[in-house]
């Protein structure tokens, strides 16, 4: 039976966070304005578990949206008892939290592990100074590798968050910086595309052109050839793109920027793509299948079918099928 993963999200938005990067609104993000307490984290908990679907479950309590390391530790403990407690009863598998890479100290690490968190999420962003620097990050590329090697040697699974088209980024940047991620032990990504909000420093710079975001095309283009490295590397992706940007960003709080409710399978779309635009044509009006990964396969056949569209000018007709034995970015093609 199939383990479905799922994540309890608690947002904390800006929680413990000194600083206001000039792409943050967390509010606006996480549609979330009132920081709940102890009590209401518990019912929320309780909620979402009711929700699920019985079966073969792997629930993690998520504390996300602020800096929870940068919060007193009387409410850090508060909230960790909350989540502590259904770890013990059993009914969730594990505790995460996102926290900033300049918030983490031996000495602070000692109560996420008493309380048993399981993962750390730092927002590295970029491993690049001077992107950090005009992103009013607050933190070095330093503070992000002393960081990371203090969660792992502490046992934790390290998350390692970056963002693309953030003001003096480049592809370059972007692949260094995916690249440094891998280097320093992550198990597990997100990528964000930047988006222009509404209330926030970037809103400004682009309303006075002195900001231009990716457009979608230049973000997926960027983003397909991350993808790539991390699963070479066995780095997890686990999102790509702000989840339920369109539907959260409501009226006119997005101003501008690469938002799309499936940006993940853009991107895949084009992965995939570059791995099959060299199939050859061995006769003309040939039929071929081409067998995949069964996780591959939407993202084979290409959002809204574009990789079959694709290859339907080279061939009369084109299938795809799913191979449990096939890695997931392998593939096998027959001539018919």
């Amino acid at each position: 039976m199939m383990v479905v993963h799922y994540t309890i999200p608690v947002f904390v938005p800006e929680l413990g966070c000194p600083f206001q990067c000039v792409f943050c609104n967390q509010r606006k993000i996480t549609n979330r304005k009132k920081i709940p307490d102890a009590e209401e984290v518990r019912c929320l908990i309780e909620e979402y578990l009711a929700s699920y679907p019985r079966g073969k479950h792997h629930i993690e309590i998520g504390f996300f949206g602020g800096n929870f390391t940068g919060l007193p530790l009387d409410e850090q403990e508060s909230y960790l008892r909350v989540a502590n407690s259904f770890l013990e009863s059993g009914k969730v598998k594990g505790i995460r939290l996102s926290t900033r890479p300049d918030y983490i100290s031996e000495q602070g690490l000692h109560p996420l592990k008493k309380f048993g968190v399981t993962t750390i999420e730092l927002g590295a962003q970029s491993m690049d100074e001077e992107v950090l620097i005009q992103s009013v990050r607050g933190h070095t590329a330093q503070d992000v590798e002393m960081s990371s090697q203090m969660i792992v040697n502490h046992g934790f699974r390290l998350g390692l968050q970056m963002m693309v088209g953030l003001p003096g980024d480049t592809l370059e940047k972007s692949l260094f910086t995916a690249r440094r991620i891998i280097e320093l032990g992550a198990s597990e990504t997100r990528i964000y595309p930047v988006l222009v909000i509404k209330g926030t420093t970037l809103a400004e710079w682009y309303e006075k052109g002195k900001y231009k975001p990716l457009s979608l095309d230049e973000a997926v283009r960027w983003v397909k050839q991350l993808l790539p490295l991390f699963e070479e590397a066995g780095v997890e992706v686990t999102r790509v793109g702000l989840h339920g940007a369109t539907r959260l960003l409501r009226g006119e709080e997005l101003l501008a920027g690469p938002c799309h409710e499936s940006f993940r399978e853009l991107a895949m779309t084009e992965v995939w793509w570059d791995r099959l635009k060299g199939i050859g044509q061995r006769e003309e009006g040939e039929v071929i299948l081409i067998s995949v990964h069964p996780s591959q396969y939407n993202y084979a056949v290409g959002y809204y079918g574009r990789n079959r569209k694709r290859l339907l000018k080279h061939f009369r007709e084109v299938r795809f099928g799913k191979d449990l034995k096939l890695k997931a970015n392998e593939f096998w093609v027959e001539y018919f």
